[in-house]
């Protein structure tokens, strides 16, 4: 049958060159598990520092010089690069919410330990550069904590040296169907990750929408509307819809508008593919017993019809909201 090929050999010959190459991977958005091979090197590097020393050099680098494209990407096509991220990432439903909520609270900490917080890290580089966070800063923050998570994934690897030996002895048992199991694993991470997504996407359809010229012609008409912008957290939108309520989920002013009159329909936008921020707000109002609908296509499609938009340092309340809050 000729020599059976043994993927841990193969690995043991070119573990440096494949972590590097799975990190970098994984910073440019393909959805591969990637903390496995940091295990696998960090084990194998029981007793031998120049292998543990030059996994870490090349992790880092390959992360970082992935990190910097995003970053740089970000910096020239600011929050359209956002939007491509989340087309990218498995889990889009709530990546540019997420990551802005959490970039907008600790800018620096949020750089420094991206890679620890799941659905975070991806879209922290293009947020950092769209952001306008000093290059140099960035760059520092960023290798550092690059060097604590790939120093962690090595460490543990270390740590558990004789459990992932165990795996590794298991893999050179199955020989030949090493390399198909290891694909079939894959391939079941992924169609979870797919069936996570088609799931999300499902739930935040039932939301109903409204197009974007019924609803500005329902507003020329002065219906009672409430526009919604959820983008964002603390981080406010240059411009908007016109008399729009910046109320992001999770912040004060989205729990306020609980207490707002039955009278008022409320209409919830974003920038975000599918709407699904904007979606999620409308079911959570919705469950609250509040009449409401989503912006089809949201600030995008509104502005890509030729609509006005407001230009403003800050978000400008809808007339009447503050009296109708405080009632």
């Amino acid at each position: 049958m000729g020599r059976m090929w043994d993927l841990s050999t193969l690995f043991q010959a070119h573990g440096v060159l494949a972590v590097s190459l799975a990190l970098f991977l994984k910073r440019m958005g393909v959805p591969i598990p990637a903390f496995p091979f940091l295990l696998l090197v960090g084990a194998q590097s029981a007793g031998h520092g120049a292998l543990a020393l030059s996994a870490l050099a090349g992790a880092t680098s390959a992360s970082m010089l992935a990190d910097t494209g995003w970053f740089l990407a970000g910096r020239r096509y600011g929050r359209a690069m956002l939007s491509l991220m989340c087309r990218i990432s498995m889990s889009p439903g709530t990546c540019i919410r997420r990551s802005e909520l959490t970039f907008a609270k600790r800018g620096d900490t949020t750089v420094l330990l991206a890679k620890f917080i799941p659905g975070v890290a991806g879209l922290t580089p293009p947020l950092a550069g769209a952001l306008g966070m000093q290059a140099g800063r960035f760059a520092l923050l960023n290798l550092v904590g690059t060097l604590l998570w790939t120093g962690a994934g090595l460490a543990a690897g270390l740590l558990f040296y004789r459990e992932v030996m165990q795996g590794v002895g298991w893999g050179r048992r199955l020989g030949a169907a090493a390399l198909p199991f290891a694909a079939a694993l894959v391939g079941l991470y992924l169609a979870w990750l797919v069936a996570r997504r088609a799931l999300a996407t499902r739930a935040t359809n039932r939301a109903p929408r409204i197009a974007p010229r019924e609803l500005a012609e329902r507003l020329a008409r002065g219906e009672d509307i409430l526009l919604v912008d959820v983008r964002g957290a603390d981080l406010l939108p240059s411009i908007h819809l016109p008399g729009a309520m910046h109320a992001p989920l999770g912040s004060e002013a989205f729990d306020r508008l609980a207490a707002l009159p039955g009278r008022a329909e409320l209409v919830t936008y974003c920038d975000c593919p599918n709407d699904v921020s904007a979606a999620r707000a409308a079911l959570d109002l919705a469950r609250r017993g509040l009449p409401v609908r989503v912006l089809a296509g949201g600030f995008e499609a509104w502005r890509a019809a030729g609509l006005p938009v407001d230009a403003a340092a800050k978000p400008l309340p809808q007339p009447g909201i503050e009296a109708a809050l405080a009632r």
